[in-house]
């Protein structure tokens, strides 16, 4: 009769053995368990994170399409034909008067030019519609044949449009805004006007092309607008330079530098300018002649910016 191994008790040494094999099993279904988990939560993970990027890549064409849209928003504005008729035929007349007349009627007496005449250009009207939109909009920027034309707010803080636009709402690339210290009413010597340097090509990046000689001599006038006037600024130098520490002495920061106490100060802002240019552009600013900053980040250093200088021109 031949002995069932199969139903023969086991010896210590097998019970141990099926023991420890039934053990790493269970390890083994542990540990898989915990691998479908881990590649589970991963995953996850990576979904969250390409749900977010993508919002965030979506965020950013649109920020880039809305910004452009906001360079061209000045052309799309119309102004109503009869009136832009009348204010032609007002101009006009009021030339015809003063060439006719004089600027008064001989004796002095300027009562027959008591009615004010709107003899504005088209684009400050139509500036002046924009403002309606929002009323820290102050102004229009425009170099021609570059991305920069947009327009200017101006907030009672300088972070405020750092991250929003023209309507108030979050953006990438925020506005092009004037320092809050300058005065509108008894106009500031130094319009200082930030934008962001977009690698997109947007805001200011295209600053950074005046390193280069060759595309000042080019783009040499800043067009800039406001609802008194349409005005054109010569540049007078460009450079490099970046945010100083309060313990730093003997530097130069242009970002102080919005209303001259006397001539000898403005003399000295000019100086440095002019030192700190990167090229000479013949041209300089006088006591008395308004000025114009243009500054945006810059890499070249930690904290560094980039700036254009401007004066108004009289023609």
């Amino acid at each position: 009769m031949h002995r069932n191994i199969k139903n023969q008790p086991k010896t210590l040494n097998e019970k141990i053995l099926i023991g420890k094999s039934k053990g790493k099993n269970i390890n083994n279904n542990s540990v898989i368990k915990l691998k479908k988990i881990l590649i589970i939560l991963i995953y996850i993970v990576l979904e969250i994170l390409i749900f977010f990027s993508a919002l965030y890549i979506m965020k950013y064409l649109y920020d880039m399409y809305e910004n452009k849209k906001e360079s061209n928003l000045l052309n799309e504005i119309s102004i109503d034909e009869t009136k832009l008729a009348e204010l032609d035929g007002a101009t006009l007349d009021a030339e015809n008067s003063r060439d006719s007349n004089g600027s008064s009627d001989g004796n002095g007496d300027d009562s027959q030019n008591n009615n004010i005449i709107d003899i504005r250009p088209e684009r400050v009207l139509k500036l002046e519609e924009l403002q309606k939109i929002n009323s820290d909009i102050v102004a229009w920027i425009e170099i021609e044949n570059t991305n920069i034309s947009y327009p200017v707010l101006q907030s009672s803080d300088n972070y405020y449009y750092l991250r929003r636009n023209y309507k108030r709402n979050y953006s990438l690339n925020g506005s092009i805004f004037l320092d809050k210290d300058y005065s509108f009413e008894k106009p500031s010597t130094n319009l200082l006007i930030y934008g962001h340097n977009m690698d997109n090509g947007t805001s200011f990046q295209n600053l950074l092309k005046y390193k280069d000689k060759k595309f000042y001599e080019e783009h040499p006038i800043i067009r800039f607008t406001t609802n008194k006037e349409d005005a054109k600024y010569e540049i007078i130098a460009v450079f490099r330079s970046r945010l100083y520490y309060a313990d730093e002495k003997n530097v130069f920061r242009y970002y102080n530098f919005i209303n001259a106490k006397n001539e000898k100060e403005y003399n000295n802002f000019i100086k440095n300018v002019k030192n700190a240019s990167l090229y000479d552009t013949g041209k300089t600013a006088k006591y008395g002649e308004g000025l114009m900053t243009l500054s945006t980040c810059s890499y070249h250093t930690k904290d560094g910016r980039f700036v254009v200088v401007a004066k108004k021109s009289k023609f």
